[in-house]
């Protein structure tokens, strides 16, 4: 079974933030650019980190070059 996650991205940002906006809705923010992936690649980490799971166990399953995103967390 995996748990959704909406996950709103803001690259680019002073520094790296993560906000919980509600049970499966998290605001981030990361200093790497929207370019090839790195914000993307910033927030699976940022994420993993807080949620306490390696960040393999994240995918991201709709949103990959938009802002917002669905972050399925795989196993859990």
């Amino acid at each position: 079974m995996e748990k959704l996650l909406r996950v709103k991205v803001h690259p680019e940002a002073r520094e790296d933030h993560l906000e919980e906006k509600g049970p499966t809705a998290y605001e981030v923010w990361v200093r790497e650019p929207a370019t090839r992936g790195r914000a993307n690649l910033a927030m699976l980490a940022l994420l993993a980190r807080r949620l306490g799971v390696a960040a393999k166990r994240l995918r991201i399953i709709k949103g990959a070059t938009a802002p917002s995103k669905i972050v399925a967390v795989l196993g859990s």
